[in-house]
């Protein structure tokens, strides 16, 4: 039950305005830290952050509103000049918005959140009284892993270093599958290993977790909003279009009786066919118009992420400016919504992986600051997000001998790939480069799932490196996933449709030009040999006739060539899932415009179900007479 009675509209409407609010907060201390004479931006801080500790003062939080209270007070006297900003002061100020972005959460659950943590507050007032701030050591490498071996006491049980040897033990655990878990003592000892210790009270490491969002803060993903906001300018178009959609029903309407009392001359049926096109051409707008409803811009997502990197650099040692554009670019809202954590994943490894220590820059003649750019544009009817550092790149010999060594593919495997197939083995489950596991990285959970997560919003992801130069990942995707543009094509009399997204080429199949590779048909297409599949084949049915025609596919790294019998077209179709089942390879249906029902067929699922399995697939069906 909530603990704010007859005021859950109004905690809406703050969680909502001081979220973004605070969001701003997070970009403007990090541009605050590159910028520190700058009046201006402090300001802009200052504002945000009273704005966030008035509304919480309607609401009677008083937790918060104590935290807010003394961190403004820090602001005023950075703004008057009495005090400076320093890496000490600035991590405070982090660990004191992380966790007033705890208590959003818990006040989104209906719930007064309890007071801040006592170590934050007592930073915030030693910074206050201009006491000297010590700075934290780097925890990246802290070997959970060595923690245990103090666990034994001398004559009797010691609880608190028992709690201190289990608990970084199981933080990264717990953290493991997904970068936020919800009990907070669980990964806050990781972080904060080093002060722990010398602390030896429980409570010490239970409630810092806030003020590491390189690892929850910021970028934790929480339940998805069920609201939006939308311009009115789209919403007066969608009103404007259903009057004039209206307005051609009417005129239909009146049509329909003429035809029906006898009146078909040329006049009443020409009238017919350009009630029809203008009425094709408002559901068309009008489909166009809803969609924009659902478009946000991708920069709310993007904001999260300079203080991770911020942080995350901070905690290893390293120098990251993170630096954003397309921050304009509209993207589904609940594709948004699922690009999160892939994104978390990638900013992380960027800069954990990529970005070399500023020392070994200065040595490859670099600046000891590195640059990631996250970046985002429109591409035809595609997003493209881009992940580009300027680190150490990724060595193809290095990846292909990591993944014998964790015996993830087979020597003469191994052997067989090029240079590109080589950077995508970093998706491969359970690959990491590195040889220890920290609270960072190393256990092998991350770019398996960003793939996997990718795929299903039907998107590509994609690598290039440089060795000493820096790498570069690209993400294709969709505009929206409520409307799929597909193409129809057939197989065995029936109809199905893929997904238009992996369609390179359309091809006629020659059977003079099918070769066979390790028993397997393969076609030659402008110098890459292409494995050849048939729909009926990865469907599992005899098929009924030799394919004619062949689409020239691209699934992620694989490219193949897909033969059927013939095709349809092209279609924009709106997926309807089917209840109560889900046959093997078939995302869902839809109607054509005879009303007979499509599958639209899952192409990574039928690929992956015909792994090993050459059923279907003869040369001999393949050789159209």
């Amino acid at each position: 039950m909530s603990e704010f009675g007859g005021m859950e509209e109004l905690l809406q409407d703050f969680l909502m305005e001081s979220t973004d609010l605070l969001s701003d907060v997070d970009n403007k201390l990090v541009e605050l830290e590159k910028r520190p004479e700058d009046k201006a931006l402090l300001n802009d801080i200052f504002r945000g952050f009273h704005t966030i500790k008035g509304g919480a003062g309607f609401l009677n939080v008083i937790p918060m509103v104590n935290l807010c209270h003394r961190t403004e007070n820090l602001f005023d006297k950075l703004r008057n000049g009495e005090m400076h900003i320093t890496p000490e002061v600035m991590d405070v100020i982090l660990d004191a918005t992380g966790i007033v972005r705890d208590m959003f959460g818990t006040l989104g659950q209906g719930l007064m959140p309890g007071d801040a943590d006592p170590h934050t507050l007592a930073a915030l007032d030693a910074a206050l009284a201009g006491e000297p701030l010590v700075a934290e050591a780097a925890p990246a490498a802290a070997a959970p892993t060595a923690e245990p071996a103090a666990a034994p006491a001398g004559s009797g049980p010691d609880w608190n270093q028992l709690y201190q040897a289990v608990a970084p033990a199981a933080a990264p655990a717990a953290a493991a599958p997904q970068h936020a878990a919800p009990p907070a003592p669980t990964p806050a000892p990781a972080p904060k290993a080093e002060p722990a210790a010398a602390t030896p009270a429980p409570p010490a490491p239970a409630k810092p977790a806030p003020a590491k969002p390189s690892s929850s803060g910021p970028v934790a993903s929480g339940p998805q909003e069920n609201t939006i906001r939308i311009d009115t300018v789209r919403l007066d178009m969608v009103l404007n279009l259903s009057g004039e959609i209206g307005l051609t029903k009417n005129r239909l309407t009146t049509l329909r009786t003429e035809i029906l009392q006898g009146n078909r001359d040329t006049n009443t049926l020409r009238s017919l066919d350009e009630a029809i096109s203008q009425l094709d051409l408002l559901v068309g707008d009008l489909q166009n118009a809803v969609m924009k409803t659902r478009m946000q811009p991708i920069g709310r997502l993007f904001q999260k992420y300079p203080r991770l990197a911020r942080d995350l650099a901070r905690q290893l040692g390293k120098e990251v400016e993170l630096v954003l554009s397309g921050e304009e670019t509209e993207l589904d809202k609940t594709m948004i919504e699922d690009l999160n954590d892939p994104l978390v994943h990638l900013v992380r490894n960027a800069v954990d992986h990529g970005i070399e220590s500023p020392e070994e820059r200065i040595a490859a003649g670099k600046k000891p600051q590195a640059l990631v750019q996250l970046t985002a544009e429109q591409v035809g009817d595609h997003i493209l997000i881009e992940i580009t550092d300027d680190g150490k790149g990724m060595n193809p010999d290095a990846l292909r001998r990591k993944a014998i060594e964790k015996g993830l593919i087979d020597t003469e495997t191994a052997n067989s790939l090029d240079e590109k197939q080589c950077l995508q083995l970093i998706f491969l489950p359970g690959f990491s480069t590195k040889d220890q596991i920290s609270s960072v990285s190393g256990r092998g959970v991350g770019m398996d799932v960003v793939r996997t997560n990718i795929q299903k919003l039907n998107g590509r992801i994609d690598i290039n490196s440089v060795g000493g130069e820096g790498t570069r990942i690209s993400i294709s995707l969709p505009l929206t996933l409520a409307i799929l543009p597909v193409l129809v094509v057939r197989a065995c009399n029936q109809p199905f449709a893929v997904p238009l997204a992996m369609v390179r080429e359309i091809i006629t199949i020659d059977g003079s030009a099918i070769q066979e590779v390790s028993g397997r048909p393969t076609i030659v297409v402008r110098d890459e040999i292409l494995p050849l599949k048939t729909l009926a084949g990865l469907l599992g049915w005899e098929p009924t006739q030799k394919p004619y025609f062949g689409v020239l596919m691209q699934s992620a790294e694989k490219s193949f060539i897909l033969a059927i019998d013939s095709f349809v077209g092209r279609d924009d179709v709106v997926i309807k899932p089917l209840q109560n089942i889900r046959p093997k390879g078939v995302a869902g249906a839809t109607l054509s415009g005879d009303g007979s029902v499509v599958l639209v067929l899952d192409m990574e699922d039928l690929l992956a179900s015909s792994e090993g399995s050459n059923a279907g697939v003869r040369t001999t069906d393949m050789i159209a007479t």
